[in-house]
């Protein structure tokens, strides 16, 4: 979702026919899946259970959502296609329509948000994006559609390799540091917290959590260094039933990949598909002591 990359994929200089049948395609599926709005077996990787949170709805509506629809629309009538494969983009579907309704938190605000808040019909959805003026376009594109908060990332890129050597020096950064789980919220003394997210980051524990920004292929670019480890120490502390899924995009690229080692952890990835990999990582809440994340 970084979009200056998502920005050069769709230049007025690519090829029309080109960008032209990626978005034919990518259409075609969706315009699959609403014919199937109400035929869907209960295996089917594309939808996530339309089940209400509250309201009056009785918990068994199928009826496609205003997202839904609206994605449906907007990529049959654009050239402009989701940043991911279809089939990276079918794992995460497969998760989130089994754990449907839930809660998803995506790093990264792009062209493929409706089609994840689609994903997650009478869920909660939020996406943290790092440009403010990133958000007003998209928003102003999709009103009250979807929801975003802007966050600022305390990193660089450049500072990748001095920040993994040296966080286990802090120990408000290790899992049984002072406030055993590492905290998160006014973590200062942790580079890599995400201390200064907005309130309701915090105060919801995440079903689904989607890295896929904030930028990371130039030095000076913040990396995904803290959002990475601000998902590891979410899934640890984990309160409610279930492990946290957690997706990483662009595992092609050496500091991602490192960086899931560490605070993901190899044992818990349970697919790899193409650049992305998927983790099922679970809670450290109530399991003894322990001081590493893997």
């Amino acid at each position: 979702m970084e979009k200056m990359k998502i920005s050069r994929s769709f230049s007025a200089e690519k090829p029309r026919l080109f960008a032209g049948l990626l978005a034919a395609a990518f259409a075609a599926t969706l315009l699959l899946i609403a014919g199937s709005f109400t035929s869907l077996s209960p295996n089917s990787p594309f939808l996530c259970s339309t089940s209400a949170v509250g309201g009056s709805d009785d918990g068994k509506s199928k009826d496609p959502t205003p997202p839904q629809m609206e994605a449906i629309l907007h990529y049959a009538t654009s050239r402009t296609v989701p940043q991911q494969s279809l089939a990276e983009i079918s794992v995460s579907a497969a998760v989130l329509r089994s754990l449907g309704p839930c809660r998803f938190l995506v790093f990264g605000l792009g062209h493929d948000s409706l089609m994840w808040t689609g994903l997650n019909p009478r869920g909660t959805t939020l996406f943290l994006e790092e440009d403010p003026r990133w958000v007003h376009s998209i928003l102003r594109r999709f009103p009250n559609l979807l929801r975003s908060r802007v966050v600022r990332y305390p990193t660089r890129l450049h500072q990748a390799d001095s920040l993994l050597s040296s966080y286990k020096d802090e120990p408000d950064c290790l899992l049984g540091g002072s406030h055993g789980l590492a905290h998160l919220k006014g973590n200062a003394r942790c580079k890599l917290a995400l201390s200064t997210l907005p309130s309701e980051v915090y105060e919801d524990e995440w079903d689904v959590i989607m890295i896929d920004a904030p930028r990371g292929y130039f030095p000076d670019a913040p990396g995904r260094m803290a959002a990475i480890y601000t998902a590891a120490v979410m899934a640890r502390g984990r309160t409610h039933h279930g492990v946290t899924h957690v997706f990483l995009h662009d595992v092609n690229r050496r500091v991602e990949r490192v960086y899931a080692e560490e605070f993901l952890c190899k044992k818990y990835l349970v697919k790899a598909v193409g650049r992305l990999w998927h983790f099922e990582i679970p809670s450290f809440v109530g399991n003894g002591n322990f001081t590493s994340f893997c």
